[in-house]
C-alpha cells in the first residue's frame, strides 16, 4: 500500500466529468487529486462519467494512479453500486484512495475494504450520525485517514456558523482524538468554498493547523500552494529541527541546553514531528 495518502496536505477536488483537466490538477501541486463522482456530477452524467474515467485511467503513469482517490456516491444512492464496481476493477491497478461520501456506518466501509483490497479507505464524515461513529469508523480496517465534511455537516444539524466557524471547534477536536486512539494520521479539514480572499483560506487553514489536522480539501488549484505551505513546516522549523536533532546526537544527558532552552525527550519528539510534515 502506498502512503502518500497518510503524508499528503493538499486533497484537490476534481470533477470526474470533466477529466480533461486531469494533467492541470496533477501538477497543481496538490498531494492527492480525488476525482468526484458525487455532488460535483449531475444524475444524468454519472454513468459517462464514470466510463471515461475507466478509459483514461489506462493512460496514466502508476506515479499519478498513486497520487488520485475517488470519491463515490454515497451507499444510499442509486450510483453506489456502480461506483464500487468502478474502485474494484481499479483496485488491482494503482489506485491511490477511496472517498466515501457520508459515510455514517461501519458496513459500507466493510464491503468497500473487500471489494478493493489494500487501497486506502478515506471515510468522509458530514453528518451527525457519522460522528457518532466516528471512533468506530477510525478503526475499521483498511481506513487510512478521517475527512471532515463540513459543509454538509452544518446542514445535517441546520448550524449557522460564523466565519470563523467556531461552532464546530468541539467536532474539529473530536476528529483529532479520534484519529489519534486510532494511529491514524492527523485528519483532513474541509474546503474553503471562497475563491476571492485568500485570506480566509490563510485564516482556514492556520486553524486546521492549530486543531491538529494535517490535510485540507481543495476545490481549486489556486488553493493548493497555500493549504501546503500553511500546514507544512516553515523553512526556519526545518532549519531549527536539524540544528538540535545534529546536537541530541552529540549529547550523552537525557535532557540539555540548546540555544538557551531545556531540550528533553517531548522537545525532541516534537522536533521529528516536523519532519513528518514534509512531503
Amino acid at each position: 500500500m502506498n502512503n502518500i495518502h497518510s503524508q499528503a496536505r493538499s486533497f484537490l477536488f476534481l470533477p470526474a466529468d470533466r477529466l480533461q483537466r486531469m494533467e492541470k490538477a496533477l501538477a497543481s501541486g496538490a498531494h492527492m487529486v480525488v476525482i468526484d463522482l458525487e455532488d460535483a456530477v449531475a444524475p444524468e452524467a454519472k454513468p459517462t462519467a464514470r466510463a471515461a474515467l475507466r478509459e483514461q485511467w489506462d493512460l496514466l503513469d502508476p506515479r499519478s494512479r498513486t497520487r488520485i482517490a475517488i470519491r463515490i456516491n454515497a451507499p444510499s444512492t442509486p450510483w453506489h453500486e456502480d461506483d464500487c464496481g468502478l474502485v474494484e476493477a481499479l483496485a488491482g491497478d494503482g489506485l491511490g484512495g477511496v472517498v466515501l461520501a457520508k459515510t455514517e456506518s461501519l458496513a459500507p466501509l466493510g464491503r468497500l475494504a473487500q471489494r478493493a483490497s489494500g487501497v486506502p479507505l478515506l471515510p468522509l464524515i458530514e453528518s451527525a450520525e457519522g460522528l457518532a461513529a466516528l471512533d468506530l469508523i477510525a478503526r475499521a480496517p483498511g481506513v487510512a485517514r478521517l475527512l471532515f465534511g463540513h459543509l454538509d455537516f452544518q446542514i445535517d444539524l441546520r448550524l449557522q456558523c460564523g466565519v470563523d466557524e467556531h461552532e464546530l471547534d468541539a467536532v474539529r477536536l473530536l476528529f483529532v482524538m479520534a484519529s489519534r486512539r486510532a494511529g491514524l494520521p492527523g485528519p483532513v479539514d474541509g474546503v474553503t468554498v471562497d475563491l476571492q480572499h485568500t485570506e480566509q483560506l490563510e485564516f482556514d487553514t492556520q486553524r486546521s493547523k492549530r486543531f491538529g489536522f494535517t490535510g485540507k480539501l481543495c476545490i481549486h488549484p489556486n488553493q493548493v500552494a497555500t493549504v501546503n505551505a500553511s500546514l507544512g513546516p516553515t523553512p526556519a522549523q526545518v532549519e531549527w529541527v536539524h540544528r538540535i536533532l545534529g546536537a541530541a546526537s552529540e549529547q550523552q544527558a537525557g535532557a540539555f541546553q540548546f540555544e538557551g532552552a531545556m531540550v528533553d525527550a517531548p522537545v525532541l519528539a516534537r522536533a521529528r514531528s516536523y519532519l513528518q510534515l514534509s512531503f
